[in-house]
C-alpha cells in the first residue's frame, strides 16, 4: 500500500481530500493507469448523500469515483495487448476469474465481483490506479477522455439494448430522461430501433435526449404517455419499454405500454418492493429482462463512439479540477448537493485529474 491523495467519503455527508493507503504496485497481469478524467455517477452521489446503497453501506472511509479514464504509465509481466501510453477506460467491476458465473459468460452477476466505489472497495478519484489488464479497454484520438469515462454509464445503455433483443424498426419507451436513461435510449437507437419515445417530468432532462436524432420527448407534467404511444404505434404498443426511473410509481401502468408479446427491460431500482400485475403480463406475455450493470459491453461501445454513430459529448455537464472535486457534490460548501443541480443532474459531471479540464 501507498499512501496517495485521494476524495475520500468519510461517512454521510463529509468529504475530504487527503491521503490514503491504496494499492499502486503493479502485479501480473495488471497495469498502472494515470487517471485523467472520472465521472460523478448517481451512484457516488447517493453514497455522499444517503450513505448507502440497498444492502451496500459505507461503514469506513472509501475513495469515490467508478466512471474513469486515463494513460498507461507501467505494465505488468504477461501483459501483451497494451503498451506505456495507451489511451484507455476501465471497467470497473472485477470479478473472480474461476467463478461459475464468470465461467458462464456473466461475470457482472459474479456475488465474489470487486466493483469500485462499492463498499468496502475504493474508487478512482486519485491520481493513478492499478487495474487488470484484461479490463483495460483502449481508446482512440478520436474519443476525449471525457467521452472514455462515458463509457461505463453507456455499458449499462449497451446492456440494456442486448437484453432487449431488438428488431430493425422496433419502437422504444424509456421511462426516465437520466443520465442512464438516455444512454438507454441512444444505445436502443443505435441497436436498431426506429424511435425511442422518453419520459420524465424535469423539462430540462428532456431537452438534452431531445437533442438526439430519433428521440421522441414526452414531458409527463404536460402530456398523456399512454395516448402518445398509442398514436405512435396505432394502438398497438411499444415493442419494447425499458423502465430507467426506479420510480415504484411507474410499476402501476407500465405494463400498459408494451404490444402483446413486447418486452420490458428492468434497468432502475426502487428502493423498496414493488406490487407487479402478473395477470396483465401472462395475457400480453410480455417477455421481463433486468440488468445489473454491463457484461461484455466495452469494446462494442467504444466502436459505436469511434464510427461517430453515437456522440456522448452533449451529456457532460460540467467539468472540475481534482482539487476543487468537492464541489461536484456540494457545489455551495454547506451540505448535500440540491436535487435540482446533482442528486439527479441531467447529464453527468466530470472531475479531472493532474489539474487539466476536458
Amino acid at each position: 500500500m501507498t499512501k496517495v491523495r485521494a476524495l475520500v467519503l468519510e461517512r454521510q455527508h463529509e468529504l475530504k481530500l487527503r491521503d490514503i493507503d491504496l494499492p499502486q504496485t503493479v502485479g501480473q497481469g495488471q497495469v498502472r493507469i494515470k487517471i485523467h478524467t472520472v465521472g460523478v455517477c448517481g451512484s457516488d452521489v447517493h453514497y455522499y448523500t444517503h450513505g448507502r446503497i440497498g444492502p451496500f453501506v459505507v461503514e469506513a472511509p472509501m475513495v469515490l469515483g467508478h466512471e474513469a479514464a486515463g494513460t498507461i504509465v507501467e505494465i505488468g509481466e504477461g501483459v501483451e495487448h497494451l503498451e506505456i501510453g495507451d489511451r484507455v477506460c476501465m471497467e470497473p467491476g472485477i470479478p473472480d476469474p474461476n467463478s461459475r458465473a464468470s465461467r458462464l459468460g456473466l461475470y457482472n452477476i459474479d456475488p465474489a465481483v470487486r466493483f469500485w466505489a462499492t463498499p468496502p472497495v475504493h474508487g478512482v478519484l486519485t491520481a493513478h490506479v492499478v487495474h487488470p489488464a484484461n479490463y483495460t479497454f483502449k481508446i482512440p484520438d478520436s474519443i476525449s477522455f471525457g467521452e472514455g469515462a462515458m463509457v461505463e454509464p453507456f455499458a449499462v445503455g449497451m446492456q440494456a439494448a442486448t437484453k432487449a433483443k431488438i428488431s430493425p424498426g422496433d419502437t422504444a419507451v424509456v421511462l426516465g430522461a437520466g443520465p442512464i436513461g438516455t444512454m438507454v435510449a441512444i444505445a436502443a437507437l443505435a441497436g436498431g430501433c426506429s424511435r425511442a419515445i422518453i419520459a420524465d417530468f424535469a423539462q430540462p432532462k428532456l431537452e438534452i435526449a431531445a437533442g438526439y436524432q430519433g428521440v421522441i420527448p414526452v414531458n409527463l407534467r404536460e402530456e398523456d404517455l399512454m395516448r402518445e404511444v398509442k398514436h405512435l404505434t396505432n394502438g398497438w404498443g411499444a415493442d419494447v419499454v425499458f423502465e430507467c426511473s426506479g420510480s415504484p410509481k411507474a410499476w402501476e401502468t407500465l405494463l400498459d405500454l408494451p404490444r402483446p408479446g413486447g418486452a420490458v427491460v428492468v434497468v432502475g431500482l426502487p428502493v423498496a418492493p414493488v406490487p407487479f400485475d402478473i395477470a396483465t403480463a401472462s395475457t400480453k406475455e410480455v417477455r421481463i429482462e433486468t440488468v445489473f450493470r454491463y457484461a461484455h459491453q466495452y469494446e462494442r461501445a467504444i466502436a459505436l463512439m469511434a464510427s461517430g454513430r453515437v456522440d456522448l459529448k452533449p451529456l457532460i455537464s460540467a467539468t472540475f479540477a481534482f482539487e476543487d472535486s468537492i464541489a461536484a457534490f456540494d457545489p455551495g460548501g454547506a451540505g448535500p448537493p440540491a436535487p435540482r443541480v446533482h442528486h439527479d443532474p441531467p447529464a453527468p459531471l466530470f472531475v479531472a485529474g493532474g489539474g487539466q479540464r476536458v
